[in-house]
């Protein structure tokens, strides 16, 4: 697992959080000083913290589970989606769905319905609609995939999320916490820390920052999927003389030769009374 450094963090501004009069109290032990009424983070313990994470997210992927990542920031849109992607892993850039999570059976049905409106225009159901009609469809199935295109493949809940600025995408880190799903966040000075499971406190407006910190986790993120392929391919099948359970099968039972003469026996001898 690639390891992030003070030097990274550093060059990419993630010490750099907001103004004094704005900061939030509980961000207090992640603060290293303040300079020119701006507060300055305490990089040792971010990259301690990206590492601690990063080892966390490795090992959900590992099991095969997924990670939402959450970001609806302008200029971090990209990055979040590109990082999430290179990892075959969900994301949310636009408008956070409310219920997204505590109603995930209704999101669901709104993804099915994408599918549903794809089946129409292959099996030419199309060519019977009117021009207004397939218009109407075909605004309704680009809205669908811009909002929820990226959780396609999303078929149960997450078994984490990863969330850049928590004040923003508070929504989410309120419904992952009542759904006890743990919550990975870029926490800012601004923002509360207390609910969130995994903190990395990092400026999370500079976009140099989340990416150098998107790297680390999405690097050990992927380093647990190919230590999951890995095992798979690995994995012995069960060894002959053993079960599935890896227990030694119970060989089966042969007849001494005492046995077979006497199954003879009675053979011959009710051939005889035939």
């Amino acid at each position: 697992m690639s390891r992030i450094t003070f030097d990274t963090l550093l060059e990419a501004g993630a010490h750099f959080g907001h103004l004094k009069r704005k900061w939030n109290p509980a961000m207090a032990p992640y603060i290293f000083m303040e300079r020119n009424g701006i507060h300055i983070i305490d990089l040792h313990k971010t990259a301690a913290m990206t590492e601690t994470a990063a080892e966390a997210l490795k090992q959900i992927a590992k099991s095969g589970k997924k990670v939402l990542f959450v970001s609806t920031k302008k200029q971090l849109k990209e990055i979040v989606a590109e990082k999430a992607q290179s990892v075959g892993m969900p994301y949310v850039i636009e408008r956070w769905p409310g219920g997204m999570l505590t109603n995930f059976p209704t999101i669901r049905k709104a993804v099915k319905k994408m599918a549903t409106i794809d089946k129409l225009t292959q099996d030419g159901t199309y060519s019977n609609l009117s021009k207004r009609e397939i218009l109407q469809i075909s605004r309704q199935r680009a809205k669908l995939d811009k909002n929820l295109g990226s959780i396609a493949d999303l078929t149960r809940l997450p078994s984490a999320i990863f969330v850049v600025d928590v004040m923003k995408e508070h929504i989410a880190v309120h419904e992952a916490n009542r759904l006890g799903i743990p919550v990975f966040a870029i926490v800012d000075t601004n923002s509360n820390p207390n609910d969130i499971d995994f903190v990395i406190p990092a400026n999370d407006d500079a976009t140099k920052s989340v990416e150098v910190i998107l790297d680390a986790c999405c690097a050990a993120i992927a380093e647990g999927l190919e230590e999951r392929k890995v095992e798979k391919v690995d994995a012995p099948e069960a060894a002959e003389g053993e079960d599935e359970n890896g227990e030694a099968k119970k060989a089966p039972r042969r007849r001494t030769t005492k046995a077979r003469a006497a199954k003879a026996a009675e053979g011959a001898e009710e051939a005889a009374a035939e």
